[in-house]
């Protein structure tokens, strides 16, 4: 072969040639180089196509370009010349199956690694298929999310050099990644292997749970985490992978040996070794072979990897949901920080600690890509306020519902603050401690007073006209909300707390004493005691509906008007009462909406006929619900002297439980009311020609209006950095969220963007008969056809199946038959509600938005969190 070069051939080949004149063992592959491509584009004429298609491209039309250009590669075959390269390539490694894979010029260079961005065709056969996948990946250097990666870094988005590998495919029998130092922690002395069954095609994909084995340097086991493995990919004699389910005793049980870990292990000192730099190498096994397919560098900088930050948007997604403005971002982050500092302050943390705290304090939230997320080790420095750090811990991430637990040696090194002395620290630890149990034990009474001092503040704010104010009284009277309001939630804070370590309590009591308890019963037993205040709008709805259905007349106009001209059209119809009704609903739950926490979101009170969808979908919907459960029956099994301390545990949950419901509505009032201040102040902005639209506030952070009264902005040009933010933000929609990453040090690194580029999900559709599971939430069996949706409108009776959800949801439930969610807690808002409307409802369900599709009949058991396909959408 001649010489593999960088510029030519892509990092990617030179590596695969680096390895093979190492001696390693590499499949049989050969390079087509990005000169083939340009020689193609110039003589086909696609040159001059592509380069008018991304002329003046900007990120909202990049779908549409990207689109355009594939069409154009795909349906212009190769100048026989190009052909003979395509055949020559086939020919030299050999008959049968290959891989065909991009290798971009850019990629995995020393400023940006395009990470995820082209693409890879597994078992590809014929010299027609192979020359079919190759103008695939050449089409693939201009998909969509590689040119929003390209305009969101600043290069030109015609630069899109691509050279492809032809590789003899590997039939693997096991495959996976090798990373021979730990990307998750920084240590150099850790080797880190990802193994699955068949092809790798899954892992890298991330449709398959992989198993997860730490190594030392010296091959010795440090860690071990067995995936599930549900899946595996093999070759299909068509063509492509086919996709399998494993045997359930393979999937408890490692994928490699430890024969082929210390093999594994020695591999990655020897490559480390020949490519001088800590490397990233996919790997394959098969007829006692151990193949290496690719080897690429993790980053530079390993040695000193800086500070480690994990993120997770669980929980947090019910409340911010997708791409949110940074005004929500940064009001939320404030708020977040003053009613923490508060409860530092509750429990008696002294000034000299609580400086300390600052340091992590207004960091509780981080904000990606338009996203946001918990900065999750500071809420372990938080839950470490109270006693019992580790029941805490374990309840925090039950609460919040993350996919995994923090290492255990990580979680016990987090603490919030330091002391300078032993003697100070027993000191102020028991003080804060008998401040705890105070607040814990009176915590229910706290709680109302909150709430009574919470709406008395709040109706004076209500009543105030803002649009009759300047933007900086605006302002100020946002600030007084925020002493006089937020800073009160302090008091409160503790409840989390509380709900933590008694619902951690009843889940000892409930593994010692019931343990044949269902699955269900753990979220079931733990319900409020009386139906809770954030419950209201879903029993209104369902009241509603059912008024509606007994009137054909009042029927006909809520189902077939269009919500704008609903009320009109009710009042036309003589139907003054119900619109009474209608109106003392917007009244009473008028900032009860869905993405009710982001300041963008318009309220029901902001458009109050966005009600009449809700109660239409309630009126079409099954009006009885099956799920209620029997959990006195399963209490029996208790004496009597055990079922008095029960009781005494589950109400201490329950009541705490009930009264977070009341003051998340409170919340949400507060929210409502911020709504109404911001908007006030965009218009006045927009008026003064500051902004082009009184939307564009949303774009600006808090402390930049804040700024523009007391001169400590530094952009004053507000419009040109709105517009600034707008491009960004357009790019950033393009990106998959990861549920989970880390950072390391500085957040805008080539590793920190390789760790988000990574955590991007997939998976295939399941079939019919598969079956998923999750957490059970809400007891009860139902069957019908999903509803695959990102909001829940038009529900009438589906299962909804979704990603999320936020405390707006809670309208819609009368109109779902059933309620699944990828992420998610049983404890969440809408858990709890669903459970008391008796909506069959399981949460934490792997995979399950890329699984399932829209029109698929499920049969869903909310009682063991086990969901079935009964049939696809094309059967049902």
């Amino acid at each position: 072969m001649t010489a593999v070069t960088s510029e030519v051939d892509g990092a990617k080949a030179r590596g695969l040639r680096e390895l093979a004149d190492a001696g390693f063992v590499v499949p049989p592959w050969r390079v087509i180089g990005a000169d083939v491509l340009r020689r193609h584009l110039a003589e086909t004429g696609l040159a001059e196509r592509i380069a008018a298609e991304l002329r003046d491209l900007t990120a909202d039309r990049a779908q549409a370009a990207a689109e355009a250009v594939a069409s154009a590669i795909l349906q212009t075959p190769p100048a026989p010349d190009v052909l003979a390269e395509i055949t020559a390539a086939a020919q030299e490694v050999g008959n049968g199956p290959v891989a065909v894979r991009s290798s971009g010029l850019d990629e995995d260079g020393p400023r940006f690694s395009f990470a995820g961005q082209f693409d890879t065709f597994l078992n590809v056969e014929g010299i027609d298929a192979i020359a079919d996948h190759v103008r695939r990946c050449w089409a693939g250097a201009y998909s969509a999310r590689a040119l929003a990666y390209r305009l969101a870094h600043g290069l030109p988005p015609g630069g899109c050099g691509m050279a492809v590998i032809v590789q003899r495919l590997v039939a693997a029998e096991k495959s996976g990644v090798l990373f021979t130092a730990n990307p998750m922690s920084g240590e150099r002395t850790e080797r880190v292997v990802s193994a699955v069954f068949g092809l790798g095609e899954g892992l890298v994909g991330g449709a398959v749970d992989a198993d997860t084995v730490v190594l030392d340097s010296a091959g010795r086991v440090l860690r071990v985490t067995v995936g599930e493995k549900r899946e595996r990919y093999d070759p299909d004699a068509s063509g492509g992978c086919r996709v399998t389910e494993t045997a359930v005793a393979a999937r408890e049980e490692l994928a490699v040996t430890d024969a082929e870990l210390r093999a594994l292990g020695e591999l990655a000192g020897r490559i480390e070794n020949a490519r001088g730099a800590p490397q990233d190498v996919e790997w394959a096994l098969a007829g006692g072979t151990l193949w290496v397919l690719q080897s690429r560098p993790i980053t530079a900088g390993l040695d000193e990897p800086g500070e480690l930050h994990v993120w997770d948007n669980s929980n947090i997604i019910e409340s911010f949901r997708g791409m949110t403005s940074p005004l929500t971002y940064s009001f939320a982050r404030r708020v977040y920080q003053r009613v923490y500092e508060e409860y530092c302050r509750e429990l008696k943390v002294p000034d000299a600690q609580l400086s300390q705290a600052q340091e992590w304090l207004p960091a509780l939230l981080g904000y990606f890509h338009g996203r946001v997320y918990y900065n999750l080790l500071n809420w372990y420095r938080l839950v470490r306020l109270a006693p019992l750090y580790k029941l805490g811990r374990r309840s925090l991430e039950l609460t919040l519902g993350v996919e995994e637990s923090l290492d255990p040696e990580l979680a016990d090194g987090l603490y919030p603050f330091t002391f300078g002395s032993r003697s100070e620290e027993i000191l102020v630890t028991a003080r804060s401690r008998l401040r705890f149990a105070t607040r814990f034990a009176l915590v229910e009474r706290t709680g109302e007073r909150f709430v009574e001092d919470f709406y008395r503040t709040y109706e004076e704010f209500g009543a105030t006209d803002y649009d009759a104010l300047t933007a900086d009284q605006v302002y100020r009277r946002y600030q007084a909300l925020e002493r006089t309001l937020v800073a009160r939630w302090g008091r409160v804070a503790v409840l989390d707390a509380v709900i933590g370590l008694s619902f951690g309590t009843l889940q000892l009591l409930n593994r010692r004493w019931l343990p044949d308890a269902p699955l269900w019963f753990t979220w079931a037993v733990a319900g409020p005691a009386n139906s809770v205040e954030s419950a209201g709008p879903a029993h209104r709805i369902a009241e509603l509906a059912g008024v509606v259905r007994a009137d054909d007349e009042l029927r006909r106009i809520v189902t077939e008007s269009e919500p704008r001209q609903a009320r009109a059209a009710l009042l036309d119809g003589g139907h003054t009462a119900f619109v009474s009704e209608v109106d003392d609903y917007v009244a009473r739950y008028g900032d009860r909406s869905l993405d009710e926490l982001k300041l963008e979101a318009p309220s029901l009170r902001d458009d109050p006929s966005t009600f009449f969808p809700m109660l239409r979908a309630a009126v079409a919907s099954v009006e009885s619900m099956t799920g209620r459960a029997d959990v006195d029956a399963v209490l029996k099994a208790l004496s009597p002297a055990k079922r008095q301390v029960y009781e005494r545990v589950r109400g201490k949950v329950r009541r705490a439980l009930e009264l977070r419901e009341r003051i998340r509505f409170c919340r949400t009032r507060a929210f409502g009311t911020a709504k109404v201040m911001v908007r006030a102040i965009g218009r006045r902005f927009a008026s003064l020609g500051l902004l082009d639209s009184p939307e564009d506030v949303f774009w600006l952070y808090l402390e930049e209006i804040g700024g523009c009264f007391d001169a400590s902005t530094v952009d004053v040009d507000l419009r040109a950095l709105v517009s600034s933010r707008k491009a960004i933000a357009e790019s950033d929609r393009l990106l998959t969220a990861p549920s989970r990453f880390t950072t390391r040090g500085a957040v805008g690194t080539r590793a920190n963007r390789v760790a988000w580029a990574r955590a991007v999900p997939g998976g295939a559709a399941a079939a019919a008969g598969a079956e998923l599971t999750g957490v059970p939430a809400g007891p009860g069996r139902v069957q019908g056809r999903a509803k695959v949706v990102d909001l829940p409108s038009e529900a009438q009776g589906d299962i909804l199946v979704t990603y999320r959800t936020d405390p707006g949801w809670v309208a819609w439930l009368p109109s779902a038959s059933g309620l699944l969610v990828e992420r998610g807690s049983p404890l969440t808002h809408v858990a709890i509600v669903a459970r008391e409307l008796g909506v069959p409802t399981v949460v934490q369900v792997p995979g399950l938005t890329t699984r399932v599709r829209d029109g698929m009949r499920l049969d869903v058991d909310g009682a063991t969190g086990t969901i079935r396909v009964l049939a696809g959408p094309e059967e049902s």
